[in-house]
């Protein structure tokens, strides 16, 4: 039996083959990707019209759903086909996964020309490698760990955005007696693996969360601490509406902008569809991390795959520095909600809460708090991430007391790996 490694090359050998001699005269990409919301879309527009300006051709092929999930089965299915994308967004350990499938095309040649050891911090610059040279390319940096809230629903209640979860509690008990839906959310596993993973990093703390969450130490992930990160979510799901099962998260970032809900657990990305809809930051929404002294962070990258073809070549390299380069950075950025993870972009023009993950960002890596999310796979591998989040959900959605629920986790970790 062949393995999935055979399976891919072999599935690319194909595609080379089948591709024409024709030399076009610009640069070409196709480019998958998951960027489907308000805020997202007109994000990634900023990069296609960068790419077309310098004379590139740009086949959008947007996969919709899942937090990526969707998008990573089209992903795979183009692969095993033999026709890949010129360029897929990826992220975290399935960049090492898809160079180690020996899938991903070689990049090292454009981040030695523009100096990108110089202008990425470390941390980011080694995700974007597979045994020193690059293969991907980073574009931004977003903070997972952000309450969001509207103003207006906290001054009806009398409350103001907590600072621990005892304190949130006493504002959704509050919300919710005034008929008021506390907690806006949509009922999709990677939303309840993003809420989940910031009640680990408010209650358990950095050195906890890297245990149970980055190292999967068995005593961590079974342990009293785990059964009260349990106990908060069993608290959580009683602050949502009925209707959250299957919504969309902008959806429910759209709860909070029309006051149907008072807060919102999700990552910076809530924050371009904000800004998107025209609102501002302190008068229209309010930004806070969730409890808690460290920062949960998610790059997205662009990883480009083994292609045949002078154009195709040509387009990745293009698309590729345009990426790092501090116009993008700083364009793409304004728009997404995220920070730039380039260093030197100037930040003069980005509001409050970009200037806040920015200075958490810095502060949190100097006491060991800056760590990567596993809920948006920057801290694990799929088989590892998705026993954890398949518990986390089937707890969100049962009966499940919280001391099996800590069990269950350990026990389908283990049977993962």
């Amino acid at each position: 039996m062949k393995t999935m490694k055979q399976t891919i090359i072999a599935g690319l050998a194909v595609a080379a083959i089948a591709l024409p001699n024709t030399v076009l005269a610009e640069p070409k990409v196709e480019v998958l990707h998951w960027w489907t919301s308000g805020g997202e879309s007109k994000a990634v527009k900023s990069l296609m019209n960068e790419f077309k300006a310098n004379g590139g051709t740009w086949t959008d092929m947007p996969v919709a759903g899942g937090g990526g999930d969707a998008a990573m089965t089209a992903l795979k299915a183009r692969v095993l086909s033999g026709n890949p994308p010129t360029a897929v967004q990826l992220k975290g350990p399935s960049i090492q996964e898809w160079a180690e499938e020996g899938a991903l095309g070689d990049l090292n040649d454009v981040g030695v020309a523009e100096k990108w050891d110089a202008v990425l911090p470390v941390q980011i610059a080694n995700v974007m490698k597979y045994k020193g040279r690059y293969v991907a390319t980073p574009v931004n940096v977003h903070r997972v760990d952000w309450m969001w809230a509207n103003p207006k629903v906290l001054a009806k209640a009398g409350v103001s955005v907590p600072s621990t979860w005892a304190e949130f509690n006493a504002a959704a008990d509050k919300l919710k007696s005034m008929g008021i839906t506390p907690l806006a959310h949509g009922g999709q596993s990677w939303q309840d693996a993003t809420v989940f993973e910031t009640v680990v990093l408010g209650l358990g703390g950095n050195a906890f969360y890297k245990k149970a969450l980055m190292d999967l130490d068995m005593k961590a992930l079974n342990s009293p601490t785990m059964i009260k990160v349990f106990d908060q979510m069993r608290r959580l799901r009683g602050y949502v509406d009925k209707n959250f099962s299957g919504r969309d998260w902008n959806l429910a970032t759209a709860m909070v902008m029309k006051g149907e809900a008072a807060f919102q657990i999700m990552g910076d990305w809530a924050k371009g569809e904000f800004l998107a809809a025209g609102k501002k930051p302190g008068t229209d929404f309010l930004c806070a991390p969730t409890p808690g002294k460290g920062y949960l962070f998610n790059v997205d990258s662009f990883a480009m795959f083994n292609v045949k073809g002078k154009d195709n070549l040509a387009g990745q390299k293009l698309l590729a520095k345009l990426i790092v380069g501090k116009g993008f950075q700083k364009t793409f950025n304004l728009i997404k909600g995220s920070i730039p993870a380039r260093l030197g972009v100037p930040m003069g023009e980005f509001e409050y809460c970009a200037h806040k993950s920015a200075y958490d960002m810095e502060v949190t890596s100097q006491i060991g708090g800056l760590l990567p999310s596993y809920a948006h796979g920057m801290a694990l591998r799929g088989a590892q991430a998705g026993a954890i989040t398949d518990v986390v959900t089937k707890h969100f959605n049962s009966n499940m007391s919280s001391a099996d629920a800590a069990k269950a986790v350990a026990k389908a970790v283990k049977q993962s790996l």
